[in-house]
């Protein structure tokens, strides 16, 4: 199957995580980057995705010339494995500069650094070769409504995509939308929020989104549904593929974990609009149980991606006329059972 079909998969260094919690400390011996990119290449990932201190550690305390040497030696490492840098993501929620907000600190220092920061990490996916910049808004909100204008923050996320926009005409920007943590309040919480932010911008050709499975549901809405409405508007160009266990903190489960049904939807809506055919990659978002073993440390990843394909299998499979037969006669019992004993395989 995996021969067949138009998807390409990819995850990021920090889908193998060691276990640590704000409760706990790590459970596993951590492995260096290069362990974790030659696991990517032996289980037959074709991409990696990067935060800007993935592709050059300790980003920060280094001058302009050294983050070019690394990011350059980075590329030659990828290209030697056969390997995509799939995006880069500025990481803007670890710093000092950033306690209340990046894009929208209430702090000019703050918001300059945040920019500052982007545009290199615009850099470095050029070096890396990929033109497409993730953006997860993870500190623009606020945790007091009173501390920021609501308003005034919209315009400074403008101000700040469009100097984005502006250092390199070829790269992209895909908003990664959740509704909360680490904030209490996001000012960018859906798919609609970011599509219509992007036609703010000085050009929105060039500003689309990323879904995250487990970020729609936090949200309360439908993975598959943000999945339809990103599709029709053109702007899906990435994908974070998980679960989630209701409306709790962001869990990073394996794909199919908690709804299986949720999960065929997805893949459904994959199928339906056509993802993937223009190069986008299923990128799986997911993180290994706390108390996984080091000799299992993949399992995650590649049970989400044999879920997936599974499920592809079984999107491909689904009769779809006599589907159409029962939505025509408003029989939605039926077309309920019809779902539920195709996935059970009946």
């Amino acid at each position: 199957m995996a021969k067949t079909h138009p998807y390409r998969f990819c995850f990021g260094p920090w889908n193998l995580s060691e276990g640590q919690d704000p409760y706990g400390p790590p459970t596993r011996t951590p492995r260096p980057f290069a362990w974790k990119l030659a696991q990517l290449k032996k289980h037959g990932f074709e991409a990696m995705m990067f935060h800007d201190d993935d592709a050059v550690p300790d980003i920060d305390r280094k001058s302009e010339r050294q983050i070019r040497k690394q990011a350059t030696e980075l590329r030659k490492r990828l290209d030697d494995l056969g390997i995509a840098a799939e995006m880069v993501a500025p990481r803007l929620w670890f710093a000092p500069q950033t306690i209340d907000g990046a894009y929208t600190s209430n702090d000019p220092r703050g918001r300059r650094y945040a920019i500052e920061r982007s545009l290199r990490s615009l850099d470095i996916a050029n070096l890396l070769g990929t033109d497409l910049i993730v953006l997860w808004l993870a500190r623009e909100g606020t945790y007091l409504r009173e501390s920021k204008d609501a308003g005034r923050c919209l315009d400074y996320l403008v101000e700040a995509f469009d100097r984005l926009l502006a250092h390199d005409p070829k790269m992209r920007l895909a908003i990664e939308p959740k509704p909360n943590e680490p904030m209490d309040q996001a000012y960018v919480p859906t798919i609609g929020h970011a599509l219509a932010i992007a036609g703010l911008t000085r050009d929105p050709t060039r500003v689309g989104c990323l879904i995250e499975s487990a970020h729609a549901t936090l949200a309360g809405l439908d993975p598959a549904d943000e999945i339809d409405f990103a599709m029709k508007f053109g702007k899906l160009w990435s994908l974070h593929l998980n679960d989630q266990n209701g409306l709790k903190y962001d869990q990073d489960r394996p794909f199919g974990n908690v709804s299986l049904r949720s999960a065929f939807d997805q893949v459904r809506a994959l199928e339906r609009t056509g993802y993937g055919k223009q190069g986008e990659y299923v990128c799986f978002d997911v993180h290994p149980f706390r108390p996984t073993k080091p000799e299992q440390w993949m399992d995650h990843l590649l049970n989400s991606r044999r879920t997936f394909l599974l499920l592809v299998a079984k999107a491909r499979s689904f009769d779809e006329e006599a589907a159409r037969e029962l939505i025509a006669a408003r029989h939605y019992q039926a077309l309920d059972q019809m779902v539920i004993e195709h996935l059970l395989g009946r």
